[in-house]
């Protein structure tokens, strides 16, 4: 039961991937807004429960993989899991350093950690590049994350149908573009 509950897609659908990240982008931006610490503290719990289970606990990731994506007109587009996993960590680290250092009283630091998430979320969810799959891929290019971690980060076709057997059934469907995923 537990081992399918912290286990996270891949791959993972890019589509839901930018949703998610424009929901980010409109707490965020709120946060900016208000410095609400409740606010922050749902932002950081939604970091850290992407990362530990995908969107099964993520009250955002329910949203847009259970309601928004089934209602649009899009043709999934899959993209290796464990990169955007590691983006959401970084998301989570940042939210819960923010969430710490605003409960410790301090004001600045916080504004910047979550401004440093707002501009990455926007990144992945208006233009599709992902920030940390860029870092991923720099850490797996070095030798720090092993191959082994991300075998499909290099050829995503082993695990997929080909997309030529859904032409015809996407036909006239607009697609968001992907980002950089590796």
């Amino acid at each position: 039961m537990f081992e399918n509950l912290f286990r996270f897609p891949d791959p993972v659908n890019e589509v839901a991937a930018r949703l998610v990240a424009g929901f980010v982008v409109a707490l965020t931006a709120l946060y900016l807004l208000t410095q609400s610490t409740p606010l922050l503290a749902f932002i950081a719990y939604g970091f850290v429960a992407r990362v530990a289970t995908g969107p099964t606990l993520s009250p955002i990731g329910q949203l847009v993989t259970r309601v928004i994506v089934p209602r649009l007109p899009l043709a999934e587009q899959p993209t290796a899991g464990p990169p955007k996993r590691f983006a959401q960590a970084i998301g989570a680290t940042l939210s819960v350093a923010a969430l710490l250092l605003a409960v410790m009283g301090s004001t600045v630091a916080p504004l910047v950690l979550v401004a440093m998430i707002t501009a990455a979320a926007s990144l992945e969810s208006f233009a599709g590049y992902c920030l940390g799959c860029v870092v991923f891929g720099r850490l797996m290019a070095m030798g720090v994350i092993p191959e082994t971690v991300c075998e499909a980060c290099n050829n995503l076709q082993l695990r997929l149908p080909n997309p030529a057997d859904n032409r015809a059934e996407n036909a006239g469907n607009p697609t968001i573009s992907g980002g950089a995923s590796s």
